[in-house]
């Protein structure tokens, strides 16, 4: 097509006293050409698009095309005309078409930091906004070192100038400046590689000087908080087709197209009779009930990017100053009064795979949305007190009479809650989540982090009150029916209802009576074990609670409701058994060695030493090392529960008295303090093979396998 010869003409026209306006004719030619085979990049299946070849983009950079293109910033800078706006959007399109069809172009710009910081400076022209935006985007997703916003000139300043409308796209580039890298394939995920990693980067990273950096901006998490609670009413400005040159952004994504055109297909057929801005215009034709999904759609895109930012910023190490913000901006009344009309508006069928934390998503912005507004709430009430900001002032009233009731103390966080930023209306949103949780099919992997949402309201210090009021809204009978009777077979749901589960029943009495009266037959309960016993992995943290709970309950049998519920309890009386929680306890030990420890398994380690530093208080430790020697006869195999278990426990050493997070979260979980678990470690691992309770004296000395360093291979 004559590429390297228009190349050539583009080169010399491209100079600061050329004639810019053949430049720019030159590059409408060439930029043609490249957008169509972009679009069919785009068009096809990926799979068959990536083993496709695209001639006119390898002929444009086999011939210097990208460099010139990327050059023509000192003919902007220069030179000010009137073509300048176009020249450089056909410039930015060139070379996002080159970067879309050709990896090798996107990691050459990359790796060209001025280039890069350039790119920020055209954000400031809404013109050329939205094609920096995309190319920034792609350029940043390659690039192997982060970049560091200090770096960026006058970024106070550009952010400062966006609209509601560009600050939500950027958000889109900012969340891959503050979020962690991610440490790749599964091996690099154990425990060993994170604390060896963390030993070679510098702290503080990138990413948190970043998050720092953005935390200082003027009234940044205000719009933010603005842009997260506005209603789509509220979102449209005086020309809407305007607006929609943001699609640009996001035609790659077929699914986005898919999900507007189902949406329109849906509020045709919904009732006429609903008024609010966020539901249908059942009544008019087609063409005017599709800008409308459109605008529904673009919001929940735009809010998609700026909770995800949120989010991040909530984990990171400013929390405590997020969370005064978040809370100050009112976040979570404002997300509370879009919850029925936007967020959670009608029912989306699920069959997508459940995504971790740092994961991106390909699912539809519906979905991605519900997603990333349940792992907002999970960020924002794990172990913090602005929890009850989840409230109305109502339910805070029901949670102090609760407490007056058991005549107990209330808890100090509810106490100094500011009753002028919780939630509005008839329920808060964490009565909300609890509606639409048991409206959920028993597979949906929404009810996975739904279940987390709700469990971080009740980490932390086991609060009687929060499980009352949940567990008088039924949700215990829900976990129950999801476990044993709704047929569920995902282990992801499964295991985040286990983890609710134990948070929802540890140390109360009511909860364990509840338990009784729904697992009322032999079955039932036989159905509840097999579903524990088919994953220690995912059940280990009930375990744990039942465990625990046993251990407070058998301690105050002067109380008669505990005497009964002890007798009667089925889930009690089985691990009150201790050939059961012998069991349990070799099979924790047996699942997991210091190469495998992930930040999922780790817990068993931690439970196994629950269930032991237990023993050790009633002077029952070298009963229980005993019967883990006799195990290992038993099975032929001396020394390989003990060693293992040895080698664990210097891991656990290392781990965890160097994290202060850590160790509160395990003081915190089971009320053990922190130094009985550190005292116990090393009575366990002392070296006197005297010692009843020193695992060195349950190994004869040819299995001995103690001290070869494992946790450095």
């Amino acid at each position: 097509h004559g590429i390297p010869t228009l190349l050539q003409r583009l080169y010399e026209s491209s100079h600061p006293n050329s004639d810019l306006s053949n430049a720019y004719s030159f590059l409408k030619v060439l930029s043609s050409q490249l957008s169509m085979e972009a679009m069919s990049f785009v068009t096809e299946d990926r799979k068959t698009a990536q083993e496709s070849t695209f001639p006119n983009t390898y002929t444009f950079d086999l011939f210097g095309g990208v460099d010139v293109s990327s050059t023509f910033r000192a003919c902007v800078r220069v030179r000010a005309c009137v073509l300048n706006d176009d020249l450089v959007k056909e410039c930015l399109s060139v070379l996002y078409n080159c970067c879309i069809c050709t990896e090798g172009v996107t990691k050459s710009l990359a790796a060209r930091d001025d280039f890069v910081l350039f790119l920020f400076t055209l954000m400031t022209n809404k013109k050329t906004f939205l094609q920096t935006a995309t190319l920034i985007e792609d350029i940043l997703g390659v690039k192997k070192e982060m970049i560091q916003l200090e770096g960026i000139p006058n970024l106070s300043g550009l952010v400062q100038s966006f609209d509601q409308q560009q600050l939500a796209n950027f958000c889109r580039i900012l969340s891959v400046t503050i979020s962690e890298p991610d440490v790749g394939n599964d091996d690099k995920h154990t425990l060993l590689a994170k604390n060896a990693q963390q030993k070679r980067i510098a702290s503080p990273s990138r990413a948190e000087v970043n998050q720092v950096t953005l935390l200082n901006i003027p009234g940044f998490i205000e719009r933010l908080c603005k842009l997260a609670t506005r209603k789509v009413s509220e979102a449209t400005g005086a020309n809407f087709l305007q607006e929609l040159e943001d699609w640009y952004t996001w035609l790659d994504n077929a699914l986005v197209l898919d999900a507007l055109m189902q949406m329109a297909t849906e509020e045709a057929e919904q009732s006429s009779t609903e008024s609010s801005d966020e539901s249908s215009l059942a009544t008019s034709p087609l063409r005017h009930r599709l800008p409308q999904s459109m605008k529904i759609v673009h919001e929940i895109m735009y809010k998609v990017e700026v909770l995800y930012v949120l989010c991040v910023l909530l984990m990171g190490r400013q929390r405590n100053q997020v969370h005064k913000m978040l809370a100050e901006f009112r976040l979570i009344p404002g997300l509370n009064n879009l919850f029925d009309k936007l967020i959670w508006r009608k029912y989306t069928a699920t069959n997508h795979v459940v995504h971790g934390q740092n994961e991106n998503c390909d699912c539809s912005p519906e979905i991605s949305f519900k997603i990333q507004f349940l792992r907002l709430l999970q960020s924002f009430s794990d172990h913090h007190e602005n929890k009850y900001l989840l409230l109305n002032s109502q339910e805070l009233n029901e949670l102090s009479a609760i407490s007056m009731k058991a005549n107990i103390p209330e808890v100090e966080a509810l106490v100094n809650t500011d009753r002028s930023l919780v939630c509005d209306g008839k329920k808060g949103l964490l009565t909300r989540l609890l509606t639409v949780m048991k409206r959920e099919p028993p597979d949906s992997s929404f009810r996975f982090w739904q279940a987390r949402a709700v469990e971080s309201f009740l980490r932390g210090a086991t609060s009687y009150a929060d499980q009352m009021f949940l567990l008088k809204r039924g949700l215990l009978e829900h976990i129950l029916f999801c476990i044993i009777d709704s047929g569920c077979t995902s282990r992801d749901v499964l295991q985040s209802y286990f983890d609710l589960l134990g948070e929802l029943m540890k140390f109360n009495i009511d909860a364990f009576k509840r338990f009784n009266k729904y697992v009322n037959t032999p079955e039932k309960f036989q159905t509840f074990m097999t579903q524990i016993n088919s994953s220690l992995v995912d059940s280990n943290m009930l375990v744990r609670c039942i465990v625990l709970s046993l251990d407070r309950f058998e301690s105050q049998t002067e109380d008669v409701k505990v005497v009964e519920v002890l007798s009667e309890c089925c889930l009690l009386s089985y691990m009150a058994k201790v050939e059961n929680r012998l069991s349990f306890l070799f099979r924790l030990i047996n699942i997991i060695n210091v190469q495998t420890l992930t930040q999922e398994n780790v817990s068993c380690l931690n439970t196994s030493l629950v269930i032991l530093m237990l023993a050790r208080r009633k002077a029952k430790l070298p009963f229980y090392l005993n019967a883990l020697r006799e195990k290992e006869y038993a099975e032929k195999y001396p020394g390989f529960l003990l060693n293992n278990f040895h080698n664990l426990l210097r891991f656990w050493q290392r781990h965890y008295l160097n994290k202060d997070k850590d160790s509160t979260c395990l003081e915190n979980s089971s009320c053990i303090p922190f130094s009985y678990w550190k005292e116990t470690v090393s009575v366990l691992l002392c070296s006197d093979r005297t010692s009843l309770c020193a695992i060195a004296s349950y190994i004869d000395e040819p299995f001995m396998d103690l001290y070869r360093d494992l946790l450095e291979d």
